[in-house]
């Protein structure tokens, strides 16, 4: 999963996203209600860890407005007292689960993967012209058979598969994919998208391209009247 937590308090934050990184997941940080705004929206996440209280806004003023502006990510919230009346607020806000400090670990765990079931953002099948986006088994499936993505790859087909026909600048690809705390080479993105190129080529039987933007990015074009050339 690709998880954001909001989160004020240094040593929480770091920790949560430890946790959750050994157990193979994606997080980013955002310490500030403002920092997180913005960036709940233009980053696919699966669930969000949302604290009650932020320096610059509470958690329930910030997730209001999340759902307001469309956001249907499902959002736990973190409290320090988790009161009855508490959680009438928060759920009627649009939260969807709550945990109250301090937590279990493994019940943490745990109610993320339950949150992640029922309101996951990655259908189990995507349909690409021609070809088939397996999320449940990973895999890249098309006239000329089938093969497996790594993790990587399948983020970052999700991604353009849910903007098709849009320009994705590099930066939006990398922040999306590879976190905003990402520490190497932007050039990594271009890596990927050769092997998702060669892939999509190799299965697809035309119909299905993944264009270069030149100076811009990349946009997937998945019509059965596309052209095949790159741009």
């Amino acid at each position: 999963m690709k998880i954001l937590i909001v989160e004020d308090e240094e040593r929480m934050a770091r920790l949560l996203r430890r946790g959750l990184q050994e157990e193979g997941h994606s997080v980013d940080l955002c310490g500030t209600a403002d920092a997180a705004a913005d960036q709940a929206l233009d980053i696919s996440y699966d669930v969000i860890l949302l604290d009650w209280m932020l320096p610059d806004q509470d958690g329930v003023t910030l997730l209001r407005g999340w759902r307001q502006r469309g956001l249907r990510t499902p959002v736990m919230m973190l409290t320090a007292r988790g009161t009855t009346g508490e959680k009438v607020t928060g759920l009627r806000a649009g939260a969807d689960d709550f945990m109250a400090k301090p937590f279990d670990f493994e019940e943490l765990l745990a109610r993320i993967e339950a949150l992640h079931r029922r309101g996951g953002s990655h259908q189990q099948t995507a349909q690409l012209g021609s070809l088939t986006l397996d999320a449940r088994r990973r895999v890249l499936q098309g006239p000329m058979g089938e093969t497996p993505l790594t993790a990587r790859e399948f983020e970052l087909l999700s991604e353009l598969s849910g903007h098709r026909g849009e320009v994705l600048t590099r930066s939006r690809l990398l922040s999306t994919v590879w976190g905003t705390d990402f520490e190497g080479s932007p050039n990594v993105v271009d890596v990927y998208v050769g092997y998702l190129r060669a892939k999509i080529d190799q299965l697809a039987g035309g119909g299905v391209s993944l264009q270069t933007v030149r100076g811009i990015g990349y946009r997937l074009v998945a019509d059965s009247g596309a052209e095949g050339a790159r741009k």
